[in-house]
């Protein structure tokens, strides 16, 4: 009887890589200081639907807004050569300064605060520059030149016909998205109604508009055609500063390397006994997350500076898992302690902190937002006085009032004296009239009886009428020889 020959056992093969080697140099440079061109493969999956959701809403509302007016006024504008911002259809002038400056400092911890939490997400999802490069300038390129092989293939061949046709077409299209985003950054800072006149107008008549218009344009074109990943990875401070901020707590599109190491190719075995025996992880060793990657990293070597979070090399990676039977999510959103340790998301003492920081912002944001006024009203004494003596022999201190109107009507001012046994006289007329953002500067005397002056030390009190409603109350100091400065 024939003995049967043993059963050759199966050899996996196993992929040694170099864990520390990557952070030599940046992805995007050669050995040799020479960038190297970056030719992502044109992503899919879930995350990149949700994504092209939201940067269409975003793309919609960015293009859309000048457009939007409320009572009058546009919805954004930025006007800074005047002084004049509208935000949400409220007009701001800098008068409003410390609001600007309580803003800007609400949007830093904001920043802080929701990079410690969900690192570079931001940079992913709503970045104006990743949303128009992969979005509208990267599909453009697919559309013509095709996917990232064809790519390489056509900056390859010689200038043919067809290179010189698709190179044209491309970057004339480019040139046109940009000078579109260069008039609507325009909008954002004359307004629609200005920029409409300046159509209607010829180049010459705005000349300096006109080149700023195409420097800019230049700048656009420049950026998406040819820097591109540059500006994510060595220009843009967010990226350095989200090395600061994050840590181990952070949730970052993370691979699981506990799950996926050892690396290897190959079909892993469904039965439970075999795969015991399989040294492999789950990990086939694609590469395709590294190929979809629009910074050219490879997020296997873990959480890096040119990671923006783009969720691509979760779509590649899950497909993979699909078509290998294998669970999904070796590639995720994850914390380095949720991955090494197994231990679930929690709210650290540090993310507490900023969030307390940020809440008393919020608080004094909105305190002050609801004490604002839509007339500014600011009362001083009139230079080189203090008080006079009148035929009467009443005290006179005279004022001069700057009248502010921050809305985008017509209003009509009147002053009224708090105290009842003191008069106010307004200098020309009984009451002004204050035109849609007009500034006003107006002189009103007041008058006490010599016997029946306002306690020493203490504030009188002006009111303040828009259209016969009491607006606003302003105190002021009323000198006279019996009271002290």
């Amino acid at each position: 009887m024939e003995t049967p020959k043993p059963k050759r056992e199966k050899k996996y093969k196993v992929t040694d890589y170099d864990k520390d080697g990557f952070r030599d140099s940046i992805s995007t440079i050669d050995s040799s200081g020479k960038r190297v061109w970056i030719y992502p493969k044109a992503p899919s999956g879930r995350f990149h639907l949700y994504r092209k959701v939201v940067a269409a809403f975003l793309l919609a509302f960015l293009f859309g807004a000048p457009f939007i007016k409320i009572n009058g006024n546009p919805l954004l504008l930025f006007d800074v050569l005047s002084r004049r911002f509208v935000i949400f259809g409220q007009l701001f002038t800098p008068q409003d300064f410390h609001l600007f400056v309580l803003g800007m400092l609400l949007f830093i911890v904001f920043v802080v605060i929701f990079t410690v939490i969900f690192g570079r997400l931001f940079c992913g999802w709503v970045c104006p520059q990743t949303i128009f490069m992969e979005m509208v300038f990267r599909k453009i390129e697919y559309l013509i030149e095709g996917d990232a092989v064809a790519q390489k293939k056509l900056n390859k061949q010689a200038w043919d016909a067809e290179k010189i046709g698709k190179k044209t077409a491309k970057h004339s299209i480019f040139f046109g998205i940009s000078f579109l985003i260069s008039h609507t950054f325009l909008a954002y800072i004359v307004g629609v109604d200005e920029l409409w006149q300046l159509f209607e107008d010829t180049p010459t008549e705005h000349l300096s508009l006109f080149v700023a218009l195409l420097v800019f344009t230049g700048l656009f074109y420049g950026v998406f055609a040819f820097l591109r990943e540059q500006v994510c990875t060595t220009i843009c401070p967010y990226g350095r500063l989200q090395g600061v901020l994050l840590d181990n707590d952070s949730i970052v599109v993370a691979y699981d390397e506990v799950r996926g190491e050892p690396r290897g190719r190959g079909k892993r075995e469904k039965d439970p006994i075999e795969r015991e025996k399989d040294p492999r992880g789950d990990c086939v060793d694609c590469s395709l997350c590294v190929e979809v990657c629009p910074t050219g990293i490879d997020i296997r070597n873990g959480t890096q500076l040119e990671c923006i979070n783009c969720t691509a090399c979760i779509d590649a990676c899950d497909s993979i898992m699909d078509k290998f039977d294998l669970p999904r999510g070796l590639v995720r959103y994850a914390s380095r302690n949720e991955i090494e340790k197994k231990q679930k998301f929690k709210f650290t003492t540090r993310m507490r902190a900023y969030s307390v920081v940020l809440f008393l912002l919020i608080t004094a944001m909105v305190s002050l937002l609801a004490i604002r006024t839509q007339v500014e009203t600011i009362v001083l004494r009139a230079q080189g006085t203090t008080y006079q003596t009148t035929e009467k022999g009443d005290i006179r201190n005279m004022f001069t009032v700057l009248l502010i109107n921050k809305t985008s009507d017509t209003l009509n001012m009147s002053i009224d004296l708090e105290e009842k046994h003191g008069t106010i006289q307004m200098i020309g007329a009984e009451s002004y009239q204050l035109l849609p953002e007009q500034t006003m500067k107006g002189v009103v005397l007041i008058d006490f009886p010599k016997d029946n002056l306002p306690p020493k030390r203490e504030d009188i009190h002006l009111q303040i009428f828009s259209n016969g409603e009491k607006i606003e109350t302003v105190k002021t100091k009323f000198l006279s020889p019996f009271v002290a400065n």
